[in-house]
């Protein structure tokens, strides 16, 4: 199946989960934000949240600075 990873079409698996794609796009453990289709997805849910068919995903990470 195809989705969209920050921007870039990707093959992913059927049944793949937001917890799969962060690690796929090498994120931090922590300092981490995850949308699915526009809509934040809650850490305790990226295991079980699964990516569909034309699913977006974007993966966000904290930046600190002045």
């Amino acid at each position: 199946m195809k989705a969209q990873v920050n921007g870039t079409s990707r093959d992913l698996a059927e049944g793949t989960s937001v917890a799969a794609v962060v690690t796929l796009v090498g994120a931090p453990t922590s300092g981490v934000a995850v949308a699915l289709d526009g809509a934040v997805v809650p850490r305790a849910l990226w295991d079980k949240t699964i990516v569909p068919d034309g699913g977006v995903v974007e993966v966000l990470t904290a930046v600190q600075g002045g």
